[in-house]
């Protein structure tokens, strides 16, 4: 780098840990596995800026197959903000990305609205908005037609994300419906998948995500698998304002609006059934 003292480096497994540690003294709420889930997606999809050997930001640039790259996860130490730092990091973070990826492929990211000019004049183009929603977690009833996830049920599984994501993502998938403390569903309609969700333990209560569906009735019956596993406590989903039922299942559970975010990508949006997208998977890695 140019800057006297400062370096930019891949991370291990620590590093990342380290920047989950971060973002839950943010207020971020990380789930309780993110650190290790985050990592084993791929090792080389994290670096950090280095000065003097100390880690004083870093952030996800993770590589889907090399057709789809997803930058997540930035975050500067509060005593470097301001300086410029941050914005040198977002840039080699972007183009360490691309050099990583075929020809031609997007690059999504999700961010806070008070940044998105910074990353609108970094080549990136908002397609939607995001919401973080917070509900009470509750003992409701579900439909029968849900059920957990077996490890025989993964292959129609991996189907149904890939379709709704956009592209494969099957190691990440295979470890973040079976990780520790979390429910994994789907809802089956005369032998068919017609939708899936996963509801894992964070910091504070737990998380929805994702939660894709045929629509907006079989969501809610995932959904409601999810309040009833995360019964008392906090339950947060992120949803597309671009699905219009989404918004309205957050109204009709009296959900609590957080925070904004846009989803914005670097190169050609791709075409996602948003319609079926009731819950993005995480912030970090798309």
């Amino acid at each position: 780098m140019q800057e006297t003292g400062f370096t930019f480096e891949k991370l291990d497994n620590k590093g990342v840990e380290t920047l989950v540690e971060w973002a839950a003294a943010e207020g971020w709420n990380p789930g309780i596995n993110d650190a290790s889930l985050f990592y084993n997606t791929d090792k080389d999809g994290f670096y950090g800026y280095f000065r003097n050997g100390k880690l004083v930001g870093g952030g996800s640039i993770v590589n889907y197959n090399n057709e789809y790259g997803f930058m997540g996860f930035f975050i500067v130490r509060p005593e470097y903000r301001n300086m410029g730092i941050g914005a040198k990091l977002w840039r080699i973070r972007r183009d360490t990305l691309r050099q990583r990826l075929l020809p031609g492929a997007a690059i999504g990211m999700d961010g806070v609205s008070a940044m998105l000019p910074f990353y609108a004049r970094g080549g990136f183009v908002k397609d939607f908005a995001d919401e973080r929603y917070m509900f009470l977690g509750s003992e409701v009833a579900y439909s029968s037609q849900v059920s957990a996830i077996l490890p025989g049920d993964m292959e129609m599984i991996h189907g149904y994300d890939t379709a709704c994501f956009g592209f494969e993502r099957r190691k990440f998938i295979a470890d973040w419906v079976f990780q520790s403390e979390a429910g994994a569903f789907k809802y089956i309609d005369n032998l068919k998948l017609k939708g899936y969700g996963v509801i894992r333990k964070a910091r504070i209560g737990y998380k929805i995500g994702p939660l894709f569906a045929d629509n907006p009735d079989v969501a809610e019956e995932l959904f409601r698998c999810c309040l009833k596993f995360g019964a008392g406590q906090n339950v947060f989903l992120d949803i597309t304002l671009s699905n219009l039922h989404a918004v309205l299942l957050t109204r009709k559970y009296s959900g609590t609006f957080m925070f904004e975010c846009g989803r914005m990508y670097n190169g050609t949006a791709p075409i996602l059934p948003k319609h079926k997208i009731f819950g993005i998977t995480s912030f970090e890695l798309g």
